[in-house]
């Protein structure tokens, strides 16, 4: 039986489908070594955190690198002799030198359906952009950003209330699925590559600060898909009184724009009702439903119809 060696280079839980994905593999995938990131000191305490991807290496006894840059390991890496590298939300850039040392080749699994959406961040972008549907494409890793040849893909359709918490657990779940389905084809060369369209490429960079706070002069229906897109992680925020708020979710009022409320500057509070607080936007209003005060927890809205707040009050501006 023919054997083959591979390396995988992942990161964070969503990557952890994929690895799992080659144990089932065994015994023709040999998984000789994981790369993941450093281990990071979180809250407080500086606790240190492993990621997902090292805890599932520690687990099944597999052998693990976490170099700061990934170029530091090339000798380490070059000794394994790997025939295959599989990558996924690996969260460095693999420079070319790395990706020639794989013997027959180096297959990574995107999330978005390429040429769309090339980048850190395409979950949370396909929803933020408004995407009808996205999904994974399993392609060829070149020194072009997610510019390789596209081997297979599969869609999603993204559900009209999807969050990137829930879309990233759906596409978590194909991509496993995908890499036990089609890898070996890959590998053997049953399953060909196709040259993406760079003229249809799109781009879905990691999200900045700036890109967390709400823009309340927007439509209602794209400040609910940047609410929805940056859930449950890093959360959209905005302003009001100088204190910072996230929001963690909220809904399109049915109402039309009320002509009493036509001028108000955008991002105005109308009211603390039972359902949340109603927001003035650009063509309507935007109810928030849960919300977390900076140092607080998360509460629902309505609680501020129950308890008012100096800051959550009609007539105050979120900026």
């Amino acid at each position: 039986m023919q054997k083959y060696k591979v390396i995988f280079m992942g990161t964070p839980v969503f990557a952890t489908a994929v690895l799992t994905a080659l144990t089932k593999l065994a015994p023709t995938i040999e998984l000789i070594g994981i790369v993941t990131q450093p281990d990071r000191k979180i809250g407080r305490n500086q606790t240190v955190q492993f990621s997902p991807v090292k805890e599932f290496g520690l687990a099944h006894q597999i052998q693990i690198f976490q170099p700061e840059k990934i170029n530091d390991l090339y000798s380490e890496l070059e000794a394994l002799q790997p025939d295959v590298i599989v990558t996924c939300a690996y969260g460095q850039f693999i420079p070319e030198r790395i990706l020639k040392l794989a013997k027959i080749n180096c297959i990574n699994a995107h999330g978005s359906l390429l040429p769309k959406l090339r980048g850190g961040a395409p979950i949370h972008k396909a929803i933020i952009y408004g995407e009808q549907e996205t999904g994974i494409t399993l392609m060829k890793m070149i020194k072009k950003m997610d510019a390789g040849e596209m081997y297979v893909q599969e869609a999603l359709t993204i559900a009209a209330d999807e969050t990137a918490s829930s879309l990233h657990d759906r596409l978590m779940i194909l991509a496993g699925t995908m890499i036990e389905k089609h890898l070996l084809d890959i590998i053997t060369g049953k399953l060909l590559g196709t040259p993406q369209d760079d003229s249809q490429a799109t781009f879905a960079y990691n999200i900045t600060r700036d890109e967390e706070k709400i823009s309340w002069h927007l439509p209602k229906q794209n400040i609910y898909d940047q609410i929805r897109g940056l859930y449950a992680w890093p959360i959209a925020y905005t302003t009001v009184a100088n204190v910072i708020y996230k929001i963690h979710q909220a809904v399109i009022a049915t109402e039309p724009l009320a002509e009493k409320d036509a001028d108000l500057v955008d991002g105005t509070i109308i009211a603390v009702l039972k359902t949340g607080i109603k927001v003035k936007v650009e063509d309507g209003y935007l109810i928030i439903t849960r919300l977390q005060r900076e140092g607080k927890k998360v509460t629902e809205a309505k609680n501020y119809y129950h308890t008012p707040s100096p800051e959550i009050i009609p007539g105050n501006i979120l900026i």
